[in-house]
């Protein structure tokens, strides 16, 4: 244990030391008058009329941080919402989305795995629309639904249904035979015997699958709410940039990493907690 520990220590001081280089790199290589706002000689001689907008240090960045989450919740108009408000508008999609994701990929899946006829069935439409871009089927969800949040919700329902539905249908189909077999003896009906033979084998698959949709789903939700505008992380990054605000945009892509991570994290504690149960 103390192995480990040391080990993870000297992992937590060397990412902190890379940290701390790159944001003094990046400190250090912004010019001073871009800090200040100003234009450089070349501009003032060729006739700019306005500082320039240029990438801004970390300290800028910080500070629109600082703005930022000290009052996340503020609603000041429809283009003018705290963060707290942008992300929590697209969590909602992305877990209403990835829920009716799940609630269809999953007992699918167990179908797909455990009868080798409604594999061959349904494989080849699986084959053809999996592979087709999230975001194409955005057109077609406004047309038809006339809706942009509830076509954003479906863009999202579709991108997380595949890894959901394929790692499902191999984790049921990997149990071992001789269980299935077992419950058989016993007389457990299919509906019993899925419950509680195949689902505890093919869990952790199964969590892995849905790990992985969740952060596709999470990749996804941002392009479509640019292009559905509203409200949105996705539409506050957008926005953002239309107001040449980098830092706002900066601050942004890092609040949209920050938040996959925590929930990657989570279902790879979930991941890790079934591996303990076992």
């Amino acid at each position: 244990m103390s192995g480990t520990l040391s080990e993870n220590g000297k992992a937590a001081v060397l990412s902190l030391l890379i940290l701390a280089v790159g944001l003094i790199a990046w400190e250090v290589s912004i010019p001073a008058q871009q800090l200040a706002g100003e234009m450089t000689e070349y501009e003032r001689l060729m006739g700019g009329g306005s500082p320039r907008a240029g990438i801004p240090a970390p300290s800028q960045v910080a500070a629109k941080a600082w703005e930022q989450l000290s009052d996340p919740f503020y609603d000041a108009g429809p283009n003018d919402k705290g963060i707290g408000i942008q992300l929590a508008h697209s969590l909602g999609r992305v877990l209403t989305g990835y829920g009716l994701a799940a609630a269809m990929a999953i007992p699918l899946g167990f179908l797909i795995g455990m009868s080798p006829v409604a594999y061959k069935a349904l494989n080849p439409f699986i084959q053809v629309l999996r592979p087709i871009s999230p975001l194409a089927w955005m057109p077609l969800a406004l047309f038809v639904i006339q809706d942009s949040e509830a076509s954003a919700i479906f863009v999202i329902f579709i991108c997380s249904i595949w890894p959901m539905l394929l790692n499902t249908a191999f984790g049921v189909a990997g149990v071992r035979q001789d269980w299935v077999n077992v419950a058989r003896t016993h007389e457990l009906g299919a509906l019993r015997t899925a419950m509680t033979v195949i689902l505890p084998a093919a869990a952790p698959t199964i969590i892995t699958g849905m790990r992985i949709s969740i952060g596709i789903a999470w990749l996804v939700i941002v392009a479509a709410e640019m292009l559905v505008g509203g409200t949105g992380i996705g539409y506050y990054v957008w926005n953002e940039w239309n107001n040449v605000d980098l830092a706002s945009v900066i601050f942004s892509i890092l609040m949209i990493g920050i938040v996959g991570m925590i929930l990657d994290s989570a279902f790879g504690l979930l991941s890790r907690r079934l591996a303990y149960a076992e």
